[in-house]
């Protein structure tokens, strides 16, 4: 595939409802990182199930308004769409309760798939999607056959295990997490937490990955590779909520990496996105690229405002 062809992304995993206090909205973490992606000028293609209900009509209704695909969508005629009961804390922080089993826990493998992720540039999964036999049978075959695999953490207590969390991690080329969810792995393998680099060395030697992504909110972001750290800080903004934040994150993250950009340019850019949605209701409000890439103008004019003398 040459440079200039338009990037291809997989995401594979929950879609759902969020029920928040103020009212329904769309989500699931592979769901908002293909969201994000088509957002960018990427194609998407998500891979779930829904059940054959309202919600799950009202879920293919809003793919097709944002222009998502749905032909890997599958509807299960015995299984209802997720509805997840999302609730935000006075720290903005946002806790889910999450009902199983549901239609995205039983998505089939279909031999189609096999072209479509052997062709795609990116693969991105998650550790909830595979929480059920039927689902997770089927990521262990998408995987096989992806060419650069990413691995967005994202534990929901109690729906997942360390051991199969762990088999992913071996899975994977690129690891996304936020620092619980480090320190968590840390603790399930003995790994000492006394320093971050260490952990993240010692990571590295027992599961085999390429490179790391940690999001850590108002403090930013840093990634790993082998032989290179490089830490970059948040923007500040009013925060709306945080949910969403994360996903968005790591579409822009994928986007500008597989658009070749430097390390710099890519991780401020994810970093910008992930504080753009933030400031905002929902983890997938409307917006424009035009609308994100002034936003990042308006803070970098700001900025160079305040420190001139």
């Amino acid at each position: 595939m040459n440079s200039s062809a338009i990037k291809s992304v997989v995401c594979f995993g929950e879609i759902l409802w969020d029920n928040l206090p103020d009212g329904k909205r769309p989500g699931g973490a592979p769901m908002n990182v293909a969201y994000h992606l088509h957002k960018l000028g990427l194609q998407s293609h998500l891979i779930s199930s829904i059940g054959n209900d309202q919600a799950g009509k009202d879920l293919l209704d809003f793919l097709n308004g944002i222009g998502v695909k749905t032909n890997w969508v599958q509807i299960n005629d015995h299984q209802e769409t997720s509805q997840v009961l999302a609730s935000i804390n006075e720290d903005n922080e946002v806790n889910y309760e999450i009902v199983a089993p549901v239609a995205w826990d039983f998505i089939r493998w279909e031999e189609e798939m096999e072209q479509l992720i052997k062709t795609s540039d990116a693969f991105v999964f998650g550790s909830l999607g595979s929480r059920n036999e039927v689902s997770r049978s089927t990521l262990l075959k998408m995987l096989a056959h992806a060419r650069y695999k990413i691995f967005d953490v994202n534990l929901r207590a109690p729906h997942y295990s360390p051991e199969f969390v762990c088999d992913l991690l071996r899975r994977a080329d690129l690891v996304k997490i936020n620092s619980a969810e480090l320190r968590i792995i840390c603790e399930w393998t003995d790994i000492s937490y006394s320093r971050e680099l260490d952990c993240i060395e010692a990571i590295f030697s027992k599961f085999g990955m390429k490179e790391i992504l940690i999001t850590k909110g108002p403090h930013g972001a840093t990634y790993y590779n082998r032989s290179l750290t490089y830490e970059y800080p948040a923007y500040s903004i009013s925060v709306a909520d945080t949910i969403g934040s994360g996903d968005s994150f790591l579409a822009a993250f994928l986007a500008m990496k597989l658009a070749g950009e430097p390390l710099e340019v890519t991780l401020d850019y994810a970093v910008a996105m992930g504080a753009f949605i933030t400031a905002q209701s929902g983890a997938c409000p409307e917006y424009s690229k035009f609308d994100f890439d002034r936003f990042i103008w308006k803070r970098k004019w700001c900025a160079s405002e305040i420190s001139l003398p």
